[in-house]
């Protein structure tokens, strides 16, 4: 208790990193772009813009004074940096007007100082007030910051009251489940607050890590108290009946935390470290738990074990008979329908439509109904920096004139067009020249045309990257958010085959060592990927698209958090398999474990469902919705579709399992 008291408090001190690019590794093409401009030049790029209405060319002027004295605003940019304003409106190119200025409306682009995002956004929401549009993506980190607290308290409010209300119906005591929401917060509240040593985290981590280290460990909890009630009614002292039943749940604990644990550490291999980043604090987190389950519970419970006994009640939910002789009579349907729907399920899952970043903020808040008023008057506008050797200017500037004729491509701001090319910028003021040259490098800013990610705005970084290249060979670096966003599709991709593989030979490693068998991890590992694959499938059978961060994380979650409920009904059946024919075996096994795989499937489905409502983040909020439905569709894989699988294969589990000793029927 001292610990958890002294965890709670360093979790206040706990920083949360909500730059999704922090986490590229340090070779990323982005990363090593970012650290040369940051050495070479001031100021970053200018990823946020505002929208002013009903302005004169000299009243925007005045107000892009105003915007660059807000401290932490820099490289503001607008029509006078593309266009000699000296000149009339109307002799100048209408494409490169309309990009900054149209229908009396000024589009201004602009960057934020990184760590101050909220202060500084509120001081332009001040200067602009209610009229006037901002959207970006510094606008983006600063919402998610606003709101990632209020949520996270939204979701406990919520969730506690759920489990709660779930543990009670399953349980005979009324202060039964709060021994187990003690027993897993105080690991949870420990592993938050032990956060600290690893300076900081990231925000998907801090949003989605201690309600799932809630979900999926809570069935130890559950495991260790339901084998105590039982060796109450068989040993008169309750140290001993604990002794007993800690004897007993250890195995079945210790396998359920190995899978997930394993499963877990696969999701530390990613290059892409937010993954990284999640599996130390979930693999923390279960190691944690169990420790808590099999120290701090037992001596928790041994403490209050009156207060159990003086608050029994009847059981509240009428008992089901002959379950397992309804779901053995569907046995040949169920493997059909998963023989059915397996293939195309496995084909469409890797066909759906990912989004690679954060995604736009919903339209109900005022940064999203700002993205929509300015994509409405000047349409989708995403910078890119281009860095290229300084010296040749002949070069840069038929490079220039290139790329303005690609595609998406609205305007190129560059030395050579913006001042002269026949002006040498040795002879021009410093403050002309910095924002172009540096020591080494030119600089060149391009206004694309295209959403900051998907296949028109991957398809332009890769022609403007070969353009450059082509006059450059291999010394050219880009710098935008399109550009981190590609790299983290190109990184996460290959993420993506190296943790599955993992994931997969981990848990079938702990399945093999659990049941020393060659054919029932197979069973097992099948029934559960296959509710993965149904469940990343849906995306694309509904045209809707997915944070591949999220389908990344969840195909590792799903396979390591659900596994326990097919493991506990294997676990049982083999046990009784020994004492009586297969039939009969799996009918009782189904008859007394579905209630029990059923309360862990919905809380583990409450937790994803009430994370997908209560967030705006849409990694967060993509993550809640796949683990709610993995979890439902892992229920009704485990309950139908594994007890027909060891049904038909039980001459194969028999031979293939070291000492089955499975009763034989002619003794």
């Amino acid at each position: 208790m001292v610990l958890t008291v002294l965890c709670a408090i360093a979790t206040l001190k706990v920083s949360v990193n909500y730059d999704m690019t922090d986490y590229l590794p340090d070779d990323a093409g982005s990363t090593v772009a970012m650290d040369i401009m940051q050495e070479e030049f001031e100021g970053s790029v200018p990823t946020n813009r505002i929208m002013i209405q009903d302005v004169t060319i000299q009243e925007a002027l005045e107000f892009k004074n105003k915007l660059e004295n807000i401290d932490g605003v820099s490289n503001v940019t607008w029509l006078d940096d593309a266009i000699d304003l000296k000149s009339p409106l109307e002799m100048a190119d209408q494409g490169v007007v309309e990009t900054y200025y149209k229908d009396n409306k000024a589009l201004f682009s602009f960057s934020i100082r990184e760590g101050e995002e909220v202060v500084i956004t509120d001081n332009i929401y001040e200067l602009i007030g209610e009229d006037n549009a901002m959207s970006g993506e510094s606008l983006n980190t600063a919402t998610q910051q606003k709101m990632a607290g209020t949520e996270s308290m939204y979701a406990a409010a919520l969730l506690v009251p759920i489990i709660i209300l779930i543990l009670v119906l399953s349980t005979n005591s009324w202060i039964e489940p709060l021994f187990f929401l003690t027993a897993i917060g105080v690991s949870v509240l420990i592993n938050m607050g032990t956060n600290i040593f690893l300076g900081e985290v990231s925000f998907v981590t801090q949003s989605v890590a201690p309600i799932l280290q809630l979900a999926v460990s809570l069935d130890y909890a559950i495991f260790l108290l339901h084998s105590f009630a039982d060796y109450r009614k068989k040993v008169e002292d309750p140290h001993h009946a604990m002794e007993l039943a800690m004897k007993k749940s250890f195995s079945a604990i210790t396998a359920s935390a190995s899978t997930t644990f394993f499963g877990f550490i696969a999701l530390t291999f990613m290059n892409f470290e937010i993954g990284a980043d999640l599996g130390i604090n979930l693999v923390k987190g279960i190691l944690l738990s169990f420790i808590s389950v099999m120290i701090f519970l037992p001596a928790l419970t041994l403490l209050f074990y009156k207060w159990i006994d003086k608050t029994k009640h009847k059981p509240l939910l009428p008992s089901i008979k002959n379950k397992g002789n309804a779901v053995v009579k569907m046995k040949i349907p169920s493997i059909l329908l998963v023989l059915l729907v397996i293939v195309p399920a496995f084909l469409a899952q890797s066909q759906t439509n990912f989004i690679y970043g954060i995604g736009d903020q919903p339209e109900n808040t005022r940064a999203g109904s700002d993205i929509v008023k300015i994509k409405e008057q000047f349409g989708e506008s995403t910078p890119i920096v281009l860095l290229v050797p300084k010296g040749d200017v002949a070069k840069e500037e038929e490079l220039v004139q290139d790329l303005e004729k690609i595609e998406h491509v609205s305007s190129v701001l560059a030395f050579v067009n913006t001042v002269s090319a026949a002006i040498p910028p040795e002879y021009l003021d410093s403050s002309i020249t910095d924002q172009f040259y540096s020591e080494n490098y030119a600089r060149i800013i391009l206004q694309t045309e295209t959403k900051n990610e998907g296949e028109k705005a991957f398809h332009l970084i890769e022609r403007v990257q070969d353009k450059a290249k082509s006059y450059y060979d291999q010394d050219v670096f880009m710098v935008g958010e399109s550009v981190t966003l590609y790299d983290i599709k190109n990184i996460v991709q290959k993420d993506n085959q190296l943790v599955n593989l993992l994931t997969i030979l981990t848990v079938a490693f702990v399945l093999l060592v659990t049941f020393k068998s060659i054919s029932i991890p197979f069973i097992l590992l099948l029934t559960i990927q296959t509710a993965v694959w149904i469940n990343l499938s849906v995306p694309y059978f509904t045209d809707s698209p997915l944070v591949y961060v999220g389908y990344l994380l969840i195909s590792i979650i799903q396979l390591a958090a659900t596994v326990d409920y097919a493991i506990l009904l294997t676990d049982a059946y083999k046990e009784y398999r020994q004492e009586m024919p297969a039939l009969a075996a799996i009918k009782r096994t189904l008859d007394e474990k579905i209630f029990a795989i059923g309360i862990s499937a919905s809380i583990l489905s409450s937790v994803g469902f009430i994370l997908w409502i209560t967030s705006s983040n849409p990694i967060v909020t993509s993550i809640g919705l796949l683990l709610g439905r993995g979890a439902l569709l892992a229920f009704i894989m485990v309950v139908f579709f594994l007890p027909a699988c060891l049904l038909v294969f039980d001459k194969l589990i028999t031979k293939t399992t070291w000492k089955a000793n499975f009763f034989k029927e002619d003794r």
